[in-house]
């Protein structure tokens, strides 16, 4: 049966309905959706997460998005959060090839996001899912009218030697070893590593809310990486480096980017961002890698962004819409 986790200071926002989705080859997911809490309706906000994520994540985002009017729909990545695995070890992060992500975003539209929400439909996407939705873009099938792109992943700043780590996990992957953890790799989630050095937020209370949501969800906020994981992750991200690829995008883009970011790398993202003809590019100053839950002066100013950035209309055969639903939390 699938649940919300509350913790301290981060409790499940209210009226949200959860909804398993299967997609069309075979995978379990975890979603949820909720109505906006005000009168207008402007739209709805995809969350898509990066990779180790889970929905207890962003209850805050949540909340934010629907008192702007929007309806919210989230889910969990195969192999992450409440989603199902396809490994034993359901701590480690892993995904056979990335193009698999397609079918999750897929079976969320099918299931959720076409039958039940309100247009437009905006993706808001972080790290992992930045480098997934940017790809989606390229080719053509991703399913928004506009995207918010939240340090998304083009290039990864913590491997020292990224080319050779990349050979490295190729070979291995070819090797049969793929569904194993990264050289190195452990069972512990970074989420709940100690705040000082922590390469993901500045700002201790909503770090300390995400660890302890983190260790309440337990194998739902995964470890370290698979080497197949890290094989597509730097498959993708080589492909993202074709700057001739940004001018393909035709989804009005804003990518916000961290300027004290320590695990993706804000300038090839700047890189990116320049050559895209729809699209443009913030970087905010002195913010880690996850925006959405840094101090609230940087979060003030991703809002401000994404408030100028984000229209939203009423579509009055919309706006009327009674959406279905399983079980409401």
């Amino acid at each position: 049966m699938l649940t919300l986790t509350d913790t301290p200071g981060n409790p499940v926002p209210p009226g949200g309905v959860l909804v398993p989705v299967t997609t069309e080859d075979g995978v379990a997911l975890r979603a949820a959706h909720w109505r906006p809490t005000t009168r207008t309706v402007r739209g709805t906000v995809c969350l898509i997460q990066g990779r180790a994520e889970f929905i207890e994540k962003y209850y805050e985002t949540i909340a934010d998005l629907r008192g702007r009017g929007f309806a919210v729909v989230t889910f969990d990545w195969r192999g992450q959060g409440e989603s199902a695995r396809d490994v034993p070890d359901a701590h480690c992060g892993h995904v056979g090839r990335f193009d698999e992500f397609r079918l999750d975003l897929k079976a969320i539209e099918e299931t959720i996001l076409r039958p039940l929400t309100p247009r437009p439909h905006i993706g808001l996407a972080h790290s992992m899912g930045g480098a997934v939705a940017l790809t989606g873009a390229i080719d053509g099938w991703l399913p928004f009218e506009r995207m918010v792109m939240v340090a998304p992943m083009l290039g990864i700043k913590m491997v020292r030697w990224p080319r050779a780590s990349s050979l490295l996990a190729r070979a291995l992957h070819r090797l049969g070893l793929g569904r194993r953890y990264i050289i190195g790799g452990t069972s512990v989630s970074i989420a709940t590593k100690p705040f000082e050095g922590n390469r993901l937020s500045g700002d201790p209370i909503r770090y300390a809310r995400n660890a302890q949501a983190a260790r309440a969800v337990e194998a739902g906020a995964v470890g370290d990486p698979s080497i197949a994981w890290a094989a597509e992750a730097f498959r993708a991200m080589a492909r993202l480096r074709d700057l001739r690829l940004a001018g393909a995008i035709k989804i009005p883009t804003l990518i916000i980017g961290a300027g004290a970011d320590p695990v993706c790398d804000t300038a090839a993202t700047e890189r990116f961002a320049a050559r895209m003809r729809v699209g443009d590019i913030i970087v905010l100053p002195g913010a880690r890698h996850e925006i959405l839950s840094e101090s609230e002066a940087i979060r003030q100013d991703f809002w401000a962004a994404f408030d100028a950035f984000v229209p939203g209309t009423v579509p009055a055969e919309l706006g009327q819409k009674a959406v279905a639903a399983p079980s409401v939390i």
